[in-house]
């Protein structure tokens, strides 16, 4: 059993589970699917500041706070007990085309040669770490939402926004695929 839970799930498989959770929390609760919604949550129940953005009844959504906290946690013990030894496995034509750029090593999740604190310190790493952080941030927000709130929960509810903003998620990604990211790799 151990060894089915260490491996990636096929499609058909994860999917379906993800797919489930949106009839799953409308039936249980009336619930809408969403993780970037936890940081306001949060902050209204940590920051006594006098901001209307965070004046509201978090408590009502306390149950997506746990939710947070369940992924927070199953990260630890994923990290900690049920991680793959071998190296990630990585389609060879993309390997070509990464070890242009330096990145070789991937023995992590992410590729050390992009991901750590020396890498933070150049150009690169500072585009890669903080500006692709940052721009994350401002998009979820700019869009009302993140990736599995409008394409898992919006989608599924037939919302006109969504279908638009997982349009953009898409084209946005495919440009910077195909486009930005071999610019920023090759700094």
């Amino acid at each position: 059993m151990l060894e089915i839970i260490k491996e990636p799930w096929p499609w058909y498989i994860a999917g379906p589970l993800i797919g489930l959770t949106v009839p799953a929390l409308l039936i249980l609760g009336n619930k809408s699917f969403g993780i970037s919604s936890s940081l306001r949550h949060i902050c209204a129940a940590c920051i006594p500041a006098n901001v209307n953005f965070f004046k509201y009844d978090w408590k009502k959504e306390s149950w997506n706070l746990f939710f947070v906290l369940g992924i927070f946690f199953g990260g630890i013990i994923t990290a900690n007990f049920l991680i793959n030894p071998g190296d990630i496995v990585v389609n060879p034509n993309l390997k070509a085309e990464l070890a242009t750029y330096g990145i070789t090593d991937y023995s992590n999740l992410v590729p050390i040669q992009l991901m750590n604190f020396e890498a933070l310190l150049s150009l690169k790493g500072f585009i890669m770490i903080v500006v692709g952080g940052f721009l994350v941030g401002f998009g979820t927000r700019y869009a009302g939402g993140c990736t599995s709130g409008h394409s898992i929960m919006g989608l599924s509810n037939l919302q006109w926004p969504s279908l638009v903003a997982t349009i953009c998620f898409m084209i946005g990604g495919f440009f910077m695929a195909n486009v930005i990211l071999p610019i920023i790799l090759s700094l």
